[in-house]
């Protein structure tokens, strides 16, 4: 296959990412009026820190420099002090800020309690990105279940669902593990672009994604740095 632009490949994964906003969007339609809460400008889970992928941090580049300069100096003054406090944290955790290098443990389970705010949230609430977010808050607030009926998250956010088990529904479910597989075949294609070389996983958190530098990073060196070289097939 030809290599493809950067541009073509962000293309493609909004494509898949719209796809997966009108699979939640269809719940939504088949549900009781009230059953589902999510939607724009409910924040009520855009708390803490989320690991997201490189393609979704590039991404949210892009929805970051449409913004007003304004907005963006502010944005960076809100995030600032959660790159100072996980520097602080992880001594060595410096640009292009990858997780990988350190234990799952240390960054998979992020504490329940952390209310800081993203600091991608403006007034009242909304995404300033919200049509650039990534992957992981689409997917936030409903059970992944595949139409398999295999399971790849059951949790939900508890303001949906009240007395109610969505597990039970199958109107809810969806192709998750197509759409998941062809989310690797995108990254890995993303990825060689930036290394030479395919990967199936490099991550980092929202506050972070906004100071990588893409353009200027080795990233041969970083990724070797790490040891995470993966080369393996899709298997979500």
């Amino acid at each position: 296959m030809p290599k493809r632009s950067t541009t073509l490949i962000l293309e493609e994964y909004r494509s898949l990412l719209e796809e997966l906003d009108a699979w939640f969007a269809g719940c939504i339609d088949r549900s009781a009026p009230g059953l589902i809460r999510c939607g724009e400008g409910c924040s009520a889970c855009c708390r803490g820190l989320f690991d997201i992928t490189l393609l979704d941090a590039r991404l949210l580049q892009e929805g970051f420099r449409s913004l007003p300069g304004a907005v963006r100096a502010a944005v960076l003054d809100r995030a600032r002090p959660r790159l100072a406090e996980l520097t602080a944290r992880w001594p060595g955790f410096g640009p292009p800020y990858l997780l990988n290098d350190l234990p799952d443990e240390e960054w998979t389970e992020m504490p329940e309690g952390d209310e800081t705010p993203c600091p991608l949230l403006g007034e009242g609430g909304r995404c300033l990105v919200y049509a650039w977010r990534p992957m992981t808050c689409r997917l936030h607030g409903l059970p992944n279940i595949d139409l398999s009926g295999e399971s790849f998250a059951d949790t939900w956010c508890s303001l949906n669902f009240i007395e109610d088990n969505p597990l039970e529904r199958s109107e809810l479910r969806w192709g998750f593990r197509d759409n998941f597989t062809r989310e690797i075949v995108l990254f890995r294609e993303f990825a060689k672009g930036l290394l030479g070389f395919p990967v199936n996983e490099l991550d980092t958190f929202i506050p972070t994604a906004l100071f990588i530098e893409f353009e200027a990073t080795d990233w041969r060196r970083a990724v070797a740095k790490i040891g995470r070289h993966d080369h393996s097939e899709p298997n979500p």
